[in-house]
């Protein structure tokens, strides 16, 4: 009989072909999903053309440009074309052209391509977010990457489980984003270094998959390997009629043995904001409201989705951004940007004197529709905010929520909503 496991054991064991597995194991395991972007591709391209035998399968590779596209400069451009000619060739299910793209790790569980139960690596940090619909996700080197679009297969090392129980209520106003930022600056970013972290409890179940895909996006801020919860009736009803291939439920034993439990009431969770340079550098909006913004920057993959941009139009609504403020809006896929439209929400926007962008990581990583110059401070909901990532190195980043950066945006400095006149 199989030792008892937690969701992380039992995906990896499935994918391993093994009926259990322990901490600390080494394994190799199928993989259902390889995913690449327009910066990370052309060196894994680059590693299956050496292979020199193709792709493994070519429905089971997404290539997707959102970093630097649409191309911002020549550079950018050839990347592009490096993708977009081994998809033509390899013939590429999933290779998501402009106008039908979106940034990478909001657009795959969207239209379905992710389903609870894969296993999945990408060539991006941020692939853990999968795991807000019950995936083991995480993120990969090019090379990596590479040798996976080639073979199907990858090796792990079985990581230990961290075990988030969140009880409770949340505190008036908190949102997913504040609990993630809550747990890292509890933790610290290497708090569950080469760790699973599983959610569950109360609070946890109460989210929706929007709020689950948020937390799960960060956990890799946390050190984390990947980030899990489980799929219930909130996430089977989020995936009804889109999932492209036939979801597994993959649930943990009831006497699985974690590492750590950490508990923590949802009445401690305040709306926060991580300080530069760490997202562990979580302070309070009520302690943070004498720091002024230059900028603030609402979607990425962390909080782009369409959930994030209704909160963000319910703080702007009736309201113009202050005139020392930038406010760049950027729904994270193409689908996001259309349901803006079509529930009004680009005319709050527009009306506030926000900047609306195509789909497009941008300014999260410094990549451009928003860059800082030397001094200047962004409150941002992307998921970073180490030194330079947003422009020059003398300028901070301050990560929050879409509704505190909505209100701080109108503002003028760090906000609630409530704050707000």
């Amino acid at each position: 009989m199989a030792r008892p496991m937690t969701m992380a054991e039992k995906i990896l064991a499935a994918h391993a072909h093994l009926d259990e597995v322990v901490p600390g194991q080494l394994i190799e395991c199928d993989l259902d999903l390889v995913l690449a972007n327009d910066i990370t591709a052309p060196i894994a391209i680059d590693v299956v053309d050496r292979i020199g035998a193709g792709v493994f399968d070519r429905d089971r590779i997404c290539l997707v440009p959102d970093h630097y596209s649409p191309a911002k400069d020549i550079k950018s451009a050839e990347q592009d074309k490096v993708m977009r000619d081994f998809a033509r060739k390899e013939r590429i299910t999933h290779f998501w052209e402009q106008g039908c793209a979106g940034i990478e790790h909001a657009l795959l569980p969207e239209q379905g391509v992710v389903v609870p139960g894969d296993l999945i690596i990408g060539a991006d940090s941020h692939t853990c977010t999968y795991g807000g619909i019950g995936a083991f996700a995480t993120g990969v080197g090019s090379t990596d990457a590479g040798v996976g679009m080639a073979s199907g297969r990858a090796w792990f090392k079985v990581p230990p489980t961290i075990r988030v129980e969140v009880t409770g209520q949340l505190a008036d106003g908190a949102t997913a984003k504040d609990i993630i930022l809550h747990l890292i600056g509890k933790i610290g970013v290497d708090g569950a270094l080469y760790r699973a972290i599983e959610f569950g409890g109360p609070v946890i179940e109460s989210l929706s998959v929007e709020g689950r895909l948020t937390i799960a996006n960060m956990a890799i801020e946390a050190g984390g390997k990947a980030g899990l919860f489980e799929v219930d009736d909130v996430a089977r009803a989020w995936l009804e009629g889109r999932c492209q291939r036939e979801p597994r439920e993959f649930h943990p034993d009831p006497d699985a043995t974690y590492e750590q439990v950490i508990t923590i009431d949802g009445a401690d969770v305040e709306p926060c904001v991580s300080w530069p340079h760490l997202p562990s550098n979580t302070h309070t909006v009520a302690d943070s409201r004498h720091i002024t913004v230059d900028q603030a920057v609402i979607g990425s993959c962390t909080n782009g989705r369409i959930e994030d941009m209704r909160a963000a139009a319910d703080v702007l609504r009736g309201r113009t951004i202050h005139p020392d403020v930038r406010c760049i809006v950027i729904p994270a896929t193409q689908k996001v940007w259309l349901d803006c439209v079509h529930e009004g929400l680009m005319d709050v926007f527009v009306q506030a004197n926000c900047v609306v962008s195509t789909p497009t990581c941008g300014p999260c990583l410094g990549g451009y529709m928003g860059i800082l110059a030397a001094g200047e401070r962004c409150v941002s909901t992307t998921n970073r905010n180490f030194v330079g990532r947003m422009g020059h190195p003398d300028s901070e980043v301050y990560l929050a929520s879409p509704a505190v950066a909505a209100a701080s945006a109108v503002a003028g400095h760090i906000a609630l909503p409530s704050d707000l006149s």
